[in-house]
């Protein structure tokens, strides 16, 4: 009986066990909530080792930092401080939480569904117009302090659409969409931004407003034109009349003092990167840069990089600076310049020989002599197709260029 007795217990534990939730392996679709009550899509497909990865058009971003802990799951997204912070349904396969980004104080409420690898809803309505080439394309055009401009660069295949909008100070990363009818629908997410356009679409105009997570919104208007270029990136920011070049003296994460003057790059090239550990197209670039310096070692060329952090405190912004470091496996110095704050105009306070600072990333090219010869404002990435391919041959360049002088 006794035996009898041991089994009927153990069978009832094992019955009332509750079976803990997982992150399911294959596709999930997330939607972020924006203003206007519109959802912000994006897809992510999580892989049997664990890990997941979103997806933007051609891009791919690997996510490895998941915890679960009964029902609950904190998923930290790459380098950056936001993190979805979420729940568990019953069946293991919806999560509801928010977004947040500590330092900002930014939430934003999302959902997750396993099995939904579509991130935009297809109808019946076909595509009323194709959107492939270059247009014209003026941001916030009736606010004089916020107005920009900008270059959408569009390829349609059906109704699907992929693309980003080149700006003077970057690009709007990997966009992905598509078209129903006259309506345009792009989005993306790349654990800092997080993108929605929508637009009404003609044979020559694009119509819209652009929002920026749930703490920004602004219209749009495109213009199709295939010859329309941007200001050059090389003549937005420079050196104003009285400095010599430029001079700084900043603090690395372990206290060392950084100075173009010291002796480490007496006689050198020196590139000097202005960031922030919170900004995507300086990811990319710094990407770029940790690559460049692998394949082209030359010991007559260093980089320093300074960063803008919005950290509240230099402890954080110093964890910041040294986890981007860690992720990209970066070689070359990154001191602090500014924590609390990445306000442009409170930067250039820090760097008063520039006539201002307009854009993060910006790259400022040093000769031998320690002459400023060139001031590169923002950073147009992979997504902009030939305009990155045409940018790596240009730095190339240029920078054997210094390096024979």
């Amino acid at each position: 009986m006794k035996k009898i007795f041991l089994i009927l217990v153990c069978i009832s534990a094992l019955s009332c066990e509750t079976k803990l939730p997982t992150l399911q392996a294959g596709f999930w679709r997330a939607t972020l909530d924006v203003q206007d009550d519109k959802q912000l899509p994006f897809i992510f497909e999580v892989k049997n080792n664990g890990t997941l990865v979103i997806q933007n058009a051609e891009e791919r971003i690997t996510v490895d930092e998941i915890q679960i802990n009964g029902n609950e799951i904190r998923i930290q997204t790459p380098v950056f401080e936001g993190y979805f912070q979420g729940v568990f349904n019953d069946d293991g396969n919806e999560i509801t939480g928010d977004f947040i980004k500590p330092s900002l104080d930014r939430v934003v409420p999302f959902k997750m569904v396993y099995g939904d690898g579509v991130r935009f809803r297809e109808s019946v309505k076909k595509s009323t117009t194709n959107i492939t080439g270059n247009w014209e394309t003026v941001f916030s055009e009736n606010g004089p302090e916020d107005r920009y401009i900008a270059k959408g660069i569009f390829t349609q295949e059906g109704s699907a659409v992929t693309g980003t909008f080149r700006t003077t100070t970057g690009d709007y990363r990997y966009l992905e969409g598509t078209i129903e009818g006259d309506q345009l629908q792009l989005s993306t997410f790349d654990g800092a931004h997080a993108f929605l356009f929508t637009a009404t679409v003609t044979d020559s105009t694009l119509e819209g407003h652009f929002y920026s997570g749930n703490h920004w919104k602004e219209p749009f208007r495109a213009t199709r034109n295939e010859t329309y270029e941007l200001p050059e990136a090389i003549d937005l920011t420079y050196i104003k009349e009285g400095y010599d070049g430029l001079a700084f003296t900043f603090p690395e994460t372990d206290g060392t003092m950084v100075s173009l003057s010291d002796q480490r790059y007496k006689d050198k090239v020196v590139l000097v990167q202005l960031l922030g550990s919170w900004c995507p197209n300086c990811l990319e670039e710094s990407k770029f840069y940790v690559e460049y310096i692998k394949q082209n070692p030359n010991p007559d060329f260093e980089v320093i990089g300074i960063a803008f952090e919005y950290a509240p405190t230099q402890e954080k912004a110093f964890g910041s600076i040294q986890r981007l470091k860690d992720r990209l496996e970066i070689p070359y110095p990154i001191v602090l310049a500014q924590y609390g704050d990445s306000d442009k105009k409170l930067a250039n306070e820090k760097l008063p020989m520039l006539n201002h600072i307009i854009s993060y990333p910006t790259s400022i090219f040093i000769d031998k002599k320690g002459e400023v010869r060139r001031i590169h404002t923002g950073f147009n990435g992979a997504a902009t197709g030939q305009k990155f391919i045409d940018f790596k041959e240009d730095f190339d360049q240029y920078v054997k260029s210094l390096l024979a002088e």
